[in-house]
Formats: C-alpha cells, structure tokens, sequence
C-alpha cells in the first residue's frame, strides 16, 4: 500500500466517480483506475463494487477512508511543518542578552523579526555577560549577547564568537559646559564627577588606565551594575559617564531621558567588545540562524550609525 494510492482512493470516495477525481488530481482515467486495482490487490480485499461506470464502496472502504484521512492529514501536517521550519517560520528559540541589550533594543528587534510569525516559541533571557557564556558553554542557548570575555580559553571547543569592537561615548547633562565640544578628551574630564561600573568591570578597567595614562583624575561618585541606570543620574546633572556605544543606541532610539542629556565621541579612543557566543555542539536550526545573523548585521547598522567605527571578527576556541 502506497501514500499516492491511499490519495487516490480517498480522492474517489469524494468524488464518487473515477472520471473526477482523475480531474481533481490532474492524471488520467486509466491511471486512477490502476491504481486502485493496485490497492485492492496489496490489501487483499476488494474496495467497490463495479456496476457499469458506477463504484459502489463496501463498508470496509469507509473504515480504510477513515484511516486513510488520518494518514494523508498528518503527512500534510509534516510536511507543513517542515517547509515552515525549513522557512524559519516556527519552531523553538532560545536566546540570551546582558542587561543593557536586552532591555529595549534585542527585543525590539526580536519582535520585529518574528513580526507575524504564531508558531515559534520565545524565550528570552536577561542575565551577566558570564552567565551568558556559561548558558552557552553548556549549549542550553541558541546563542547569547554578552560583552566580550577575554578568559575564553577555559571553554575551549565549546563556543564560538562572532565579536564586535567600537567606540565608546561619554554621556553628559545637556547643560554640560563640555556639552559644547565636539569631542572630549581625558583631561577634559579630569575630576569631573563620573558614574562607571563596578571597579572588576574590564570595561572600568580600561577606563581607569585612560585616564592614568593621560594624567587625568577619575572621581567616580556613583557605580552601577549596567550602563542603562547611570543615564538616570547623569540626565539629571549628578555626574558624567563613560558609556558603550549599545548603550548610546537605546538611550536614543528609546529616549527614556529625553534631552536631558547628550553624547560625545571621545577623541582619543577607547574600544568596547562584546559578541554573539555561538555554541558549538548545538547545531542552529534555521529560525536561530536567521536571527542571529540579523541581529549581528543590526547591531554593526546601529555602531555605523554613530560613527563607533565598528570591527568584527570571528572567534572560535577549538
């Protein structure tokens, strides 16, 4: 018993005539008429009764339409389940971003992406940069969003990353006085007050050998887990804050603060690194796929729009 024969009888029991359903299916006469001699032949029984032109089903061909309906409807099932999978149009997608992201811009773009689509399940997850890696590492993710940890060696063989580096920014009340230039340096900022990170931050690190090395002072007077709260304290003129360049982009897209703040590039250089972590050992289905790289091609539309001077590359830890 084949599928194409199950099809035709089912056809004919519709239809009621072998002329008919050689129409509906767009194949000859003959052809619908061996194929269900060759039904009857591999089921041993016979399916109608022939009175001249006319096909009479038996009971036992309301019990094979039963059954036959069952199975052609779950192939049809399959098979559009698949072609949507195969379109990413379904399935199941978990991803992972750290706080500042995943607040407002991975969503936002999520949402977008997804637009219509009812048959995929969501979960999203906000946790730290390391917790993402681990969710990686241990393939429990389709892919996360963290900044960039340089200590991956540790991992080794279980992830990949696909890394951006970009200019950071410095936010600054908009009735700043350096709100007037077009670019600050560290000596501009010399005892200012500032909000940063927590001092074992890499970020904050990196900030504080800048402004050492250019024999500026940072008076840190408010510190924070993510970057996204201090836009709070700084929109009200408590401090100033080195910020990246993710953070710049939903500030402005979201405009939580209204102008009650501003950004300036910094004239001399200061990189941020983050990156989509891709596990290794679980393969990406086509949904996960095509989200991920358009999430990598957004966040490089978002650097470029600011002038960030975004670099990318690919890091794989075999």
């Amino acid at each position: 018993m084949k599928l194409q024969q199950l099809s035709v009888f089912r056809e004919v029991m519709a239809t009621g005539s072998v002329s008919q359903a050689a129409r509906r299916l767009g194949r000859t006469q003959p052809a619908i008429s061996l194929s269900l001699r060759e039904l009857e032949a591999s089921l041993g029984i016979t399916l109608f009764e022939r009175e001249g032109r006319r096909l009479i089903p038996v009971p036992e061909a309301y019990y094979l339409l039963a059954e036959a309906d069952e199975v052609l409807d779950r192939l049809s099932t399959v098979s559009r389940t698949m072609k949507s999978l195969g379109d990413a149009a379904s399935g199941n997608l978990k991803v992972a971003a750290m706080p500042g992201p995943s607040s407002y811009l991975f969503p936002g773009y999520i949402s977008r992406v997804l637009g219509d689509f009812r048959d995929i399940k969501l979960t999203l997850t906000m946790r730290s940069s390391q917790q993402i890696l681990e969710l990686v590492a241990t393939q429990s993710i389709d892919f996360g969003f963290a900044d960039l940890d340089f200590q991956l060696e540790k991992r080794k063989g279980l992830l990949t990353a696909e890394t951006f580096s970009a200019r950071c920014f410095c936010a600054l009340p908009q009735a700043h006085p350096l709100a007037q230039k077009a670019a600050l340096s560290w000596e501009d900022l010399h005892d200012q007050p500032m909000g940063g990170l927590h001092s074992a931050h890499w970020l904050q690190k990196r900030i504080h050998m800048a402004f050492q090395g250019h024999g500026a002072r940072y008076n840190q007077i408010i510190e924070s887990q993510f970057f996204i709260p201090l836009l709070q304290f700084v929109s009200q003129g408590q401090c100033c804050a080195i910020v990246d360049p993710m953070t710049v982009a939903s500030e402005q897209q979201s405009r939580l603060n209204g102008d009650a703040l501003v950004f300036r590039p910094l004239a001399q250089d200061l990189r941020y690194d983050c990156a989509i972590f891709v596990p290794r050992l679980r393969p990406m289905s086509q949904l996960a796929r095509r989200v991920k790289d358009g999430w990598k091609a957004e966040v490089l539309r978002l650097m470029t729009v600011l002038g960030a001077d975004p670099m990318t590359d690919i890091y794989s830890n075999e």
